[in-house]
């Protein structure tokens, strides 16, 4: 009789290279091993097929879901304006529901019975994948180690694989943990776990110390299509290339970093510092020109908006008809985001240079201190006598109480 098939999420690391092991052993079934690559880099990436076999799975796919990841999920968010508690890019986040939705293709495909992951019970991940193969496929059944094993830390997983002979490289404990895709890196855990510890300066990947940049700004323009990024400095890009070639640029000037304690959806709070050059550059832009564009009851909602979305991304309820609904009035809001941002990028700065736009709600004519023929400023004195009327009625009722 056939073995029963599981697709785990594999990165290649300690846990689910000790997870492939142990899921043959706990329940027999046959491993077929999936990572997607989302941009963490060909290091994650070089030998995962034969490290995969040689550990015990059967087969592994390696799906490169960047462009998708890009078009599908991350435009999407920055048109949405989101941003977690003032700070968060969610770049681990955003990622998160299409590696679920992957996941859930692969195991039909190869006619799974079960999806297995290694994320903790602490943790986000957890929920953002199970929510997104709930979502997807309830037939599916989700295994999570982490919640079920007897194993208490990553010392009780190290003597586990080499109990089992399991190939894993020996390496000293890391001091912290990190997730890297194409729009950030994170750093948790280990050293980090004390917020009043400023960061090791060498930790950093993707960016500089703002004090280590050029001592000279660089002029970068990006321009928009419909809230779409499409050029910088003039020249074309794909979406992909353009967010790649953002990390570069502002990185070298040490734009993107953030040290926040968070609120995990599990209710405790967390400590991570994020790396997001090019996306930080990206969504102020992205702002900059919204305001340039929007009617004030619009933008002033979209904000609103902003925040729902940020917490959908980051409780994983991404494939939700909320989620979907509300894409709906952001694309529509859309329509007029049209046009070009100059900005001055000095020292972990960003400068606004100058914006152009053929949708601009902006009229000099009438914004203007000078004289002008749009506005009439004798009509000010209705609109503040109408507008404050609540407030007058209040205080003529407050000074009668007073008086008996």
């Amino acid at each position: 009789m056939a073995k029963e098939k599981v697709v785990l999420a594999y990165s290649g690391g300690l846990d689910t290279s000790v997870i492939v092991k142990w899921l043959q052993e706990e329940y027999g079934y046959d491993i077929v091993a999936v990572t997607a690559d989302v941009g963490q880099g060909s290091s994650e990436l070089e030998g995962l097929e034969e490290k995969a076999i040689k550990t015990g799975a059967s087969e592994i796919y390696i799906e490169d879901i960047r462009e998708e990841l890009v078009t599908d999920y991350i435009i999407p968010m920055v048109q949405s304006g989101a941003v977690y508690e003032g700070k968060y890019l969610l770049g681990t986040a955003i990622a998160r529901p299409l590696i679920g939705k992957k996941l859930v293709e692969i195991a039909e495909k190869v006619g799974a019975t079960a999806i297995a992951h290694g994320a903790t019970g602490k943790g986000n991940d957890q929920v953002r994948f199970e929510f997104a193969v709930k979502a997807l496929n309830p037939h599916l059944k989700i295994i999570a180690p982490w919640r079920e094993w007897d194993f208490k830390s990553r010392s009780d997983c190290i003597n586990y694989a080499y109990e089992k002979q399991i190939p894993i490289p020996v390496t000293a404990e890391k001091p912290y943990s990190i997730d890297r895709n194409l729009w950030h890196i994170s750093f948790e855990g280990g050293i980090l776990e004390d917020p009043a510890r400023e960061p090791d300066k060498e930790m950093f990947r993707l960016t500089c110390a703002p004090e280590d940049a050029p001592d000279d700004p660089e002029i970068l323009s990006i321009s928009f299509e419909k809230g779409v990024p499409y050029a910088l400095n003039g020249k074309k890009y794909g979406p992909l290339e353009l967010i790649l070639e953002l990390n570069r640029i502002a990185g070298k000037h040490g734009i993107g970093r953030i040290d926040l304690v968070e609120n995990r959806l599990l209710g405790m709070k967390s400590r991570g510092i994020y790396e997001t050059p090019g996306g930080t550059i990206l969504m102020f832009a992205h702002r900059e020109l919204e305001q340039y564009t929007l009617d004030r009851e619009t933008y002033h909602y979209k904000e609103t908006i902003a925040l729902k979305y940020a917490e959908l991304i980051y409780y994983g309820l991404w494939f939700t008809p909320l989620r979907e609904a509300l894409d709906g009035f952001i694309r529509t809001t859309q329509e007029t985001v049209t046009g070009t941002i100059d900005l001055k990028l000095y020292k972990g700065n960003i400068i606004v240079k100058g914006r152009t736009s053929p949708y601009t709600l902006y009229n000099p004519d009438m914004a203007t201190f000078e004289a002008d023929e749009l506005f009439d400023q004798k009509d000010a004195q209705g609109f503040i006598n109408l507008y404050g009327l609540p407030l007058t009625v209040k205080a003529l009722m407050d000074k009668k109480k007073a008086m008996n």
